[in-house]
């Protein structure tokens, strides 16, 4: 008796998120993150790369329906450093932020100023800085 042949199994396409999938998981991580931090609104705004008080207090609110995708690169960034000080602190990652630091990159200063510099490309430094900590 023959086998019966077995249906072919085909894997599911790829989803491919959209700025609009991706905005409102990653600003509520972002508040969330920005909370755990103690940030100051000034601070906020400086990570998302915002000038605008108006924009920011809408984006808190979450009636937004898609931001830039320079504002996901930063929040990816934040997300990276967040997540990143957690494996390498876990009793201290939220305060780590504030803490002068001796390292080169930060000169003596608290990461968050650098991060808060307003170049999404210091927020990538601070990753970096923290994956090589990481090892």
């Amino acid at each position: 008796m023959a086998a019966a042949a077995q249906p072919t199994r085909r894997a599911a396409p790829d989803k491919t998120f959209t700025r609009k999938d991706l905005s409102g998981p990653a600003l509520r991580t972002f508040f969330r993150i920005a909370e755990a931090w103690g940030l100051k609104e000034a601070e906020q705004m400086k990570l998302l790369g915002l000038d605008s008080r108006s924009t920011f207090q809408t984006w808190k609110r979450g009636a937004v329906s898609a931001i830039p995708k320079d504002a996901l690169e930063r929040i990816s960034y934040v997300m990276g450093i967040y997540k990143g000080l957690k494996l390498l602190l876990p009793r201290s990652a939220d305060e780590w932020v504030r803490k002068p630091n001796a390292a080169p990159l930060f000169s003596g200063r608290p990461a968050i100023e650098r991060m808060t510099s307003g170049n999404v490309a210091d927020l990538y430094v601070v990753r970096q800085y923290i994956d090589a900590q990481r090892g």
